[in-house]
């Protein structure tokens, strides 16, 4: 395997998510960034961190993107176009504890 490629894929999958969020999805009042995304040595898993400001509206945000993962799962599919597509999984990135 290229010594890259775990971290191009998952730079792909970030920018694409990216988009995705703004053109399909409407938090109403609620920012969803995507903080990193951890690519598997194997490339058959995806670990995408969100960033949800405000916090208090992550869980109602991330039960939303969790309900539509298997549609994110086929546009990153056809957005991509790679063998094998890892399987995505989000997570919330917690609040920044440090002041």
């Amino acid at each position: 395997m290229r010594l890259y490629r775990k971290q191009k894929i998952g730079s792909v999958i970030q920018e694409q998510l990216a988009e995705m969020f703004t053109r399909d999805f409407d938090f109403e009042g609620t920012l969803v960034t995507i903080m990193d995304v951890e690519v598997s040595e194997d490339l058959l898993h995806a670990l995408v961190k969100l960033g949800i400001i405000p916090y208090e509206n992550g869980p109602e945000v991330f039960k939303d993107i969790s309900g539509r993962r298997r549609e994110i799962q086929h546009k990153l599919l056809k957005k991509m176009n790679i063998r094998p597509m890892p399987q995505v999984e989000f997570v919330i990135e917690e609040e920044n504890k440090a002041t």
